[in-house]
């Protein structure tokens, strides 16, 4: 989670009842930080929102959002290419789904160039990533790429 997600669910917040976080379980992937992981981070990052909950999905998104009785996914979007892959997956979602309807948000200026991408990069390279994550992602990186103060 960087500080543009972070910043998404705030404002997600502000505008709905109950906001999901949704972690994705796939087990064809291997990311840089596990499932459980991502739970417990992301938990801690917004415990003080008591509006957001957290929780873990496998299949399509769409298909969790109507289980749990969701009618609105929020996605982030950052610069045009960004546009295009959210709209694809949008109009997709809306044909699978005619009861969930997908909602763009942009991030803060100061964030419309961060992804996770280029922040696990920096870290590898032993860049800082202070003020781009949350502390708790920001140490939990620097433990992983051995470190740790």
């Amino acid at each position: 989670m960087t500080n543009g997600h972070l910043d998404l669910v705030r404002r997600s917040a502000a505008l709905f009842d109950d906001v999901v976080v949704a972690i994705l379980s796939n087990t064809e992937k291997s990311p840089f930080f596990s499932v459980e992981e991502r739970v417990e981070m992301l938990q801690n990052v917004v415990k003080s929102m008591p509006n957001v909950s957290v929780s873990t999905f496998g299949g399509l998104l769409v298909e969790y959002a109507e289980q749990i009785g969701a009618s609105v996914l929020v996605r982030g979007i950052r610069a045009v290419s960004d546009y295009e892959y959210e709209l694809q997956m949008a109009l997709m979602n809306r044909r699978l789904s005619s009861k969930v309807e997908t909602v763009f948000l942009m991030p803060a200026e100061a964030y419309s160039y961060l992804s996770s991408r280029l922040v696990k990069e920096i870290s590898a390279l032993g860049g800082s990533v202070h003020g781009l994550v949350p502390t708790i992602v920001e140490r939990r990186l620097r433990r992983r790429y051995g470190r740790q103060p």
